[in-house]
């Protein structure tokens, strides 16, 4: 077996053990993918201390028995047993099982729990996902390689900014070069807004024409093998307006106060209130985002996340985004974000692309 996946399960099942459970049901596909190896979908797994099973169906069995790791791949007849049973059948002397709560509807779970009686059931939310916090070496390339393929993209998409030229026409431009470069498909849905609809955090694109002095913002994603990152870039076509240019500086700097606090042992908290203290100090306060930033390797967002509320000390092998931004309604707005290793005594930056903010 691997020995990535062999450390990730004996990590897991330690945790199992502090937790008092005798086995976990993993359900959501990227912690399936982070514990087996496998990375199809219609699967679910289970994890004790002497015993692992993935449960699948006739379309993903070949696949999984060559992905899968440490785990035996069980072929469900889907016509002739239900899911509940085909669990129960493969839970040997569990009294008290965990579930991935965030992963499953009711329906599915009603079904589940008809048939698992006599065992005791927890549900459990992000004990995986804490585990996931810190990136191997493995895990890291991963993210780095995407960043690198959104770098390209983008480098090679900027001669489509003209005016005249369409959110979704460019949008497309970038998704394709993307793909064309690697990109398993798209980190997330890609945000192409200009001019005034920049105010829209997570604006969709549209038919919208790109105008000299108008705002661009574009936020987009590359996957390589399950793992994402997550750029923002701000831009004006032509020259800026001395206002333009003072909301950027604005963001920009908010960006690097954040960016300067990133080490080991640094909260959550106060990388986020560095940044804060630089957008609260300028014109713009009350347009200021919420939040500063999160997680980014199999969800695009996951633990930990960089907000007022959250006391997480930063760890060496976390790799988080720092997206302050400014949204005016009417008028547009500005975000800055990258993608952030940290490590033993700093951080290292993943994501690459220029910001000029005049193109």
């Amino acid at each position: 077996m691997n020995s990535i996946f062999s450390t990730r399960q004996h990590a897991l099942v330690c945790s199992l053990a502090v937790n008092k459970l005798d086995g976990l049901l993993i359900l959501g596909h990227e912690n399936i993918q982070y514990i087996t190896g496998f990375t199809g979908n219609a699967a679910y797994a289970i994890m004790t201390e002497k015993h692992q099973f993935l449960i699948t169906d006739y379309r993903y069995f070949e696949r999984a028995q060559s992905e899968c790791q440490g785990f035996e791949v069980i072929c469900r007849d889907r016509d002739n047993e239900s899911l509940g049973a085909c669990i129960k059948r493969h839970l040997l002397n569990i009294e008290h099982l965990g579930f991935d709560a965030a992963f499953i509807n009711v329906q599915a779970w009603q079904d589940i729990v008809q048939s698992l009686t006599g065992i005791t059931l927890s549900p459990i939310v992000g004990l995986i996902e804490q585990q996931r916090m810190i990136k191997d070496e493995w895990e890291i390339k991963q993210i780095a390689l995407a960043a690198a393929i959104a770098d390209q993209a983008l480098n090679e998409t900027m001669p489509y900014f003209t005016a005249g030229a369409t959110e979704r026409d460019v949008a497309l431009e970038l998704e394709y070069r993307m793909q064309k470069l690697g990109s398993q498909g798209m980190a997330f849905n890609t945000i192409m807004l200009f001019a005034a609809r920049t105010s829209l955090p997570h604006g969709v694109p549209g038919d919208q024409k790109l105008q000299a002095g108008d705002f661009i913002t574009l936020d987009f994603g590359a996957v390589v093998n399950g793992y994402r990152s997550d750029m923002t870039r701000s831009y004006i076509l032509g020259a800026a307006s001395a206002e333009q240019k003072a909301i950027y500086d604005t963001v920009a700097a908010a960006q690097h106060a954040a960016i300067a606090t990133l080490k080991p042992g640094v909260t959550s908290a106060q990388v986020y209130f560095a940044s804060k203290a630089v957008l609260d100090a300028s014109p713009y306060a009350k347009w200021q985002g919420e939040g500063l930033g999160h997680g980014v390797g199999l969800f695009l967002h996951e633990q930990p996340f960089l907000n007022a509320k959250t006391e997480y000390q930063l760890q060496r092998g976390n790799v988080v985004t720092i997206e302050p931004g400014i949204y005016i309604p009417g008028f547009g707005g500005v975000r800055l974000e990258d993608d952030f290793l940290i490590t033993d005594t700093g951080c290292q930056v993943l994501t690459h692309a220029p910001k000029p903010f005049e193109i």
